[in-house]
């Protein structure tokens, strides 16, 4: 009966060791943007603004396509002068029905007609402007469409980064308790021979449980760095991911020679809204001048539901001309011009920012540079001091509080300079991401 409950706890502990492989995944920085691209929810709503924007321009092909409605009507009726139209469209009217008394007091009659209509714009000068306009605008989504799935694969680098960054220190933290613990084990022989006292043997179990905290947090962040980058990628399972490549200082020289272009999507995009101003402007000024429509109509009249026994057609062009709405076309311009204005000293503005931002982003990844050559060198600075006090440490001649100084020190320096090593390649992939 034992040895079967032995089994069944063995069993499932290999099942719990399964359960925990699959949930870890190793991905790629590729696979992770491939998929951002195509579930990302920031993305697609971007896509649909730019849909909408496509759908707000669609509609203006009504200023240069027709207009055409079919309708048909049915009505029964007898008033006089209705009864008499209705008579003469069906084209049944007779001398009998000029008589006086049935002009006056007509029988019930009934008329149905169908009717085709046309309405064919020619000249709509303000229409042809909102036309321009609306595609500015939408262009201008489009452009903002890429540069926000510019920005989300940023975030995504950044994001990978930090579970690089997490993995990293996981990895440094793990080193850094197996030798805490070993040299817990030569506290506790030393204390146990009478070399060591019990305040010392307490501030090596402490910082024991101060690396093992790390070391719990920075696991932690495995799983909130996973987290995010499923949330990016539009996923919702509990898997873990782990980068599978580890987090290593690219640097790069070349990056300090690019040049902020006017080409990026974000600037561009600015571009077409003021673009879309100017048009709209424009349109407002239009709008002084008379507009030039045809129309026409084809008319088939009947005393039976769907009847065409009587035809006829009427076609004809209109001129017309709205000279003055108490200065509200005034208005209109006055206030079409100063948005003008205002999106003009908007896009000097955001150049002038990025160029801003630029210049300050590449200074951040030339302190970074100098940052990273600097912590490497403390790296191995500590490291050499605690290789040197470990030994002397195992020899009794060296004190266990200048040991855990030592052991901290050099942790921190490796924790550091894996930071540095992030905040460099993050600031040289933003610089990219400006340039664009």
């Amino acid at each position: 009966m034992q040895s079967k409950y032995l089994l069944s706890i063995t069993f499932l502990f290999f099942n719990l060791l399964i359960i925990n492989a699959q949930q870890e995944t190793l991905i790629s920085l590729d696979d992770v943007l491939s998929k951002v691209e195509e579930n990302n929810h920031t993305i697609k709503m971007s896509e649909q603004d730019y849909n909408a924007a496509k759908g707000d321009f669609n509609q203006t092909n009504a200023v240069l396509l027709p207009n055409i409605s079919i309708s048909h009507t049915g009505i029964a009726t007898t008033n006089p002068l209705m009864a008499f139209g209705s008579k003469l469209n069906q084209e049944i009217l007779t001398q009998a029905d000029f008589n006086p008394a049935l002009l006056n007091d007509p029988d019930e009659i009934k008329n149905f007609a169908t009717k085709i209509e046309v309405q064919q714009p020619i000249f709509n000068g303000d229409g042809l402007y909102m036309r321009k306009a609306a595609k500015s605008k939408m262009n201008a989504f489009e452009l903002q469409s890429i540069r926000t799935k510019e920005y989300v694969n940023l975030e995504v680098k950044k994001a990978y980064m930090q579970l690089q960054l997490a993995y990293k220190a996981v990895e440094v933290l793990e080193k850094a308790k197996e030798a805490a613990l070993e040299n817990k084990k030569i506290a506790e022989n030393s204390y146990k021979q009478g070399y060591m006292q019990k305040s010392d043997l307490l501030l090596v179990e402490v910082h024991v449980t101060e690396v093992e905290n790390q070391l719990q947090n920075a696991k932690s962040n495995i799983n909130n760095a996973s987290d995010y980058l499923q949330f990016l990628m539009g996923e919702t399972t509990n898997t873990t991911f782990k980068p599978s490549s580890e987090l290593n200082a690219e640097v790069d020289l070349a990056i300090y020679n690019s040049v902020l272009s006017n080409n990026r999507a974000d600037i561009e995009a600015m571009e077409k809204s003021t673009e879309a101003y100017n048009n709209m402007y424009k349109a407002s000024k239009m709008n002084f001048l008379p507009r030039l429509n045809a129309f026409g109509s084809y008319e088939l009249y009947d005393d039976k539901l769907f009847g065409t026994d009587a035809k006829g057609y009427v076609f004809g062009a209109e001129l017309s001309w709205n000279i003055f709405e108490g200065y509200k076309k005034f208005g209109k311009a006055q206030k079409s011009k100063a948005e003008l204005d205002k999106a003009e000293i908007s896009l000097d503005q955001y150049k002038n920012q990025s160029q801003l931002e630029y210049s300050k982003a590449k200074r951040q990844l030339k302190d970074a540079e100098n940052t990273l050559n600097l912590t490497s060198l403390a790296v191995e600075q500590s490291e050499e001091a605690l290789r040197i006090r470990t030994n002397r440490f195992k020899q009794g001649l060296e004190k266990s509080s200048d040991l855990l100084n030592a052991e901290t020190q050099f942790l921190q320096k490796q924790l550091e300079y894996l930071q540095t090593v992030f905040n460099y390649n993050y600031t040289k992939a933003y610089v990219a991401f400006l340039t664009k």
